[in-house]
Formats: C-alpha cells, sequence, structure tokens
C-alpha cells in the first residue's frame, strides 16, 4: 500500500492505494466518485476522461499513485454549487448527449479543448473529440455543443 495525496475537486484528500490501482478505480470504488465512468479499460473511449493538473487524461491509464500530488478534477467537481460548467449547459442546451454514458468524458474532454482553443475551429473541435467515443448520438449535436459551450465561455 501507498500512501497517495492530492487536491481533489478542490479539497485536499489523503488515501492509502494498492500500488496497482487505477486512478478511475480509485475514484470510483474508494471515493464513490461514480460520474466518472468506465467504458473499455484499454483508453480507446474516453470514458474514465479527468482533469490531472488541468489536461485531460483517461484515467484507465493512469495508477492512482501517478496522481499523488497532482490537481484532479472530475465531473463532480466541474459544476460550481447548482451552476452548471458552461460546457455542461451547453451540452444540456443543445442534447448533446442521449444515454449520458459517455457525457461526463466528453465534458472533461471539451473543457480541455476549449482551455487551449477557446475559439475552436471544425477540425480542433474533431480533433479533439477523437479519444472520445459516443455510441448514441452521430456527434452533431455534441459537436453543436462545443461551439456553444466556446460561446458561453468567451462571454464571461
Amino acid at each position: 500500500m501507498t500512501r497517495i495525496q492530492m487536491t481533489l475537486n478542490g479539497s485536499a484528500r489523503t488515501a492509502e492505494v494498492e500500488d496497482r490501482t487505477l486512478l478511475v478505480n480509485f475514484l470510483r470504488d474508494e471515493l464513490g466518485l461514480t460520474g466518472t465512468h468506465v467504458g473499455c479499460d484499454t483508453s480507446q473511449c474516453g470514458a474514465c476522461t479527468v482533469h490531472i493538473d488541468g489536461r485531460a487524461i483517461k484515467s484507465c491509464t493512469l495508477l492512482a499513485v501517478q496522481a499523488d500530488g497532482a490537481k484532479v478534477t472530475t465531473i463532480e467537481g466541474m459544476a460550481s454549487g447548482e451552476t452548471l460548467h458552461p460546457v455542461q449547459q451547453a451540452f444540456s442546451e443543445c442534447h448533446g448527449l442521449q444515454c449520458g454514458y459517455c457525457t461526463p468524458g466528453m465534458v472533461m474532454a471539451v473543457s480541455d479543448l476549449l482551455r487551449r482553443h477557446p475559439q475552436p475551429t471544425d477540425d480542433q473541435i474533431l480533433h479533439g473529440l477523437e479519444g472520445n467515443l459516443c455510441r448514441c448520438t452521430g456527434y452533431v449535436n455534441i459537436v453543436r455543443s462545443v461551439k456553444r459551450a466556446a460561446e458561453l465561455m468567451n462571454a464571461r
């Protein structure tokens, strides 16, 4: 067992974890943060995407011990109380979800994309979504949601 410390959704956390524990399993099973989904365990789908030190990372590819000392944000940490993050708001407004399974990972990937490209081109949006799979929507409303989120974030 290894002792790790991190800032998780703005709060300091300390825990003991087995060295082989994946970050996604630590978040879900040990901390009860089930918004981070396990879709494939092979980093193909993006459902497990979280932010590590502000960057979108697939948490099924990272050991919990590798997040020691990091600032980790999950989907549960995106909203501010009852106020949705602009990306969450845009996904709701533009119907960028259907079953919702991929949505947390999409929101995390899109918020990182918009941090890097506040006014993304269509190519930047498509490239930014490459690592996140949706089996329901066909991506039209997801792309529309990204564009709306950019508008909302740029209006701040």
